[in-house]
């Protein structure tokens, strides 16, 4: 196996753990300003107030794109698997 190979990888499993975590990550900071925003307008200062709402908004986001992060994991995984000969005979 060469490097290049394995930078190519390694990228790959870079480049689908940031579009596996970027709808949960995006919808946690969304919601997490908005609900600071609304605390910082009504000078209420609770912390169950603000992980509630994030804890359910991820929630929805999971259950909604669950299937489609289940399957670029597959599909990754299947690249990987395909690529064992090649990496195998040095080519």
């Amino acid at each position: 196996m060469n490097t290049n190979a394995l930078m190519d990888i390694g990228l790959l499993a870079l480049l689908t753990a940031a579009k596996l975590a970027a709808p949960v990550l995006i919808t946690a900071l969304v919601v997490g300003f908005a609900i600071s925003l609304i605390q910082s307008i009504t000078q209420i200062q609770e912390v169950t107030l603000s992980f509630v709402p994030k804890a359910a908004a991820v929630a929805i986001v999971l259950l909604i794109t669950g299937h489609w992060m289940i399957s670029e994991m597959v599909d990754f995984t299947n690249a990987l698997f395909q690529k064992i000969p090649s990496l195998l005979s040095g080519a």
